[in-house]
């Protein structure tokens, strides 16, 4: 029976029974049958004023681990739910919405809760898993509960407590590491930083001179080389990136701007961002994230720094193209020397497009250009770059291994 009828399918016959019982008993003569039509819908409309007359409340609390689930991952939402009101719940069933971009369902049989006054416990927990199969910001509810009365008969369903907000970002691919072209390439412009200071033993040692102090003294190196040696610090080296994700709708199809996961070529675009900067990060690289305007998706992720990396995951889970120009190297501030690697991810990339980023390509020892989408025919325009295309038959991984191996092809010559 549909959720807006307030009576199962037993209460639906009892009523119809008793109808049939009441024209029935105008034909026969029989008055047994009207006092039995009257029972019948006494009983069912007693049921409705035992579902419908006590006003249930809950508290509904979800706990969705991860947080912040990646593409691909399975998710455990644990659901408690309390009884505020003094009337007890009789035994039912429950259900909770599972929007678009988590798979999988969320129901089963709620056990009666007791009243107030008892000593029963009135707190619920249930638990169910889902798959994350499309990124973007999505919201778990409304939890509904459908209780029936004793007989069967009447049936209410009831929603309760408030929607829980799941972020589910893209999840990067294994790429191959940078360190072999950016070592034959001369590596990376430096940004000094001082991260290294006393109680590091991995600090060069030098031999102790007249006024260092007493109190920078490696013992270790010390015990050694039977002699004095102090810590010396270094400064430490933090190589500057960047990677530009291309958000021109006109370069992919009008449905990535409507919402995560229409366009398959742009969701390939988020996620091949999303790799590279995963990459440049575990290389090292402090790596700024922008799109084709210049305009920044997040802030800038230090070297090494997996906190950064998750949050510029969460970042990018909710990120749609936009209307935008062509592909300008003075908006993506690539007119500078930039030594580091500069990565643009774009989707069908147009010949115009290509020849106005070839003069950029000499700004950085790494330049990349990866097209997800038709644009093997004009990536030879992009003079200078490594261009590659992620096609059916190429994936992101191979495109990037392609372009990495091309520069330390260069970087040899």
């Amino acid at each position: 029976m549909r959720r807006w009828w307030p009576l199962t399918l037993r209460g639906t016959g009892a009523v119809v029974l008793a109808l049939a019982c009441f024209g029935t008993a105008n034909q026969v003569g029989l008055v047994e049958l009207q006092w039995f039509g009257m029972l019948l819908l006494a009983l069912v409309a007693g049921c409705l004023v035992w579902v419908h007359g006590a006003r249930r409340r809950a508290e509904v609390a979800r706990i969705v681990a991860p947080e912040a689930p990646p593409t691909g991952d399975e998710v455990t939402v644990q659901v408690r739910v309390r009884m505020l009101s003094t009337a007890g719940s009789p035994a039912g069933t429950w259900h909770d919405g599972i929007p678009a971009g988590l798979a999988g369902t969320a129901g089963g049989l709620f056990p009666a809760v007791t009243a107030a006054w008892s000593s029963g416990e009135r707190a619920t927990l249930l638990s169910y898993r889902l798959r994350a199969t499309t990124r973007g910001v999505r919201w778990l509810g409304p939890f509904t509960v459908t209780v029936a009365d004793p007989f069967g008969i009447a049936r209410r369903t009831v929603e309760l407590g408030d929607l829980t907000r799941v972020v589910v970002t893209p999840a990067p691919h294994e790429l191959v590491s940078t360190g072999a072209v950016m070592g034959r390439s001369g590596g990376a412009q430096p940004t000094p930083s001082n991260r290294y200071g006393q109680g590091y033993d991995d600090l060069v040692a030098r031999p102790w001179a007249p006024g260092d102090s007493m109190r920078r003294i490696h013992w270790r190196a010390s015990a050694h080389r039977d002699e004095l040696m102090v810590r010396q610090e270094e400064r430490e080296t933090s190589p500057d990136a960047r990677v530009v994700l291309d958000r021109a709708v006109e370069r992919f199809s009008p449905a990535a701007a409507t919402t995560p996961g229409a366009d398959d070529a742009f969701e390939t675009a988020v996620t091949a961002c999303v790799s590279v900067v995963t990459r440049l990060v575990r290389d090292g690289f402090t790596v700024e994230v922008m799109d084709s305007t210049g305009a920044l998706l997040c802030e800038p992720v230090d070297g090494g720094d997996e906190a950064g990396l998750h949050a510029m995951q969460t970042s990018l889970a909710d990120v749609r193209a936009h209307a935008a120009g062509t592909l300008s190297p003075s908006a993506l501030g690539l007119s500078g020397d930039l030594r580091g690697p500069v990565v643009i991810v774009t989707g069908h990339l147009t010949e115009a497009d290509a020849v106005a980023l070839a003069p950029a390509a000499s700004h950085t020892t790494l330049p990349v250009l990866l097209a997800v989408e038709g644009a093997s025919g004009t990536l030879t325009q992009a003079h200078g770059w490594r261009a590659q295309a992620v096609t059916d038959g190429t994936t992101i991984a191979d495109a990037w291994a392609d372009a990495v191996a091309e520069g330390a092809d260069r970087g040899t010559r």
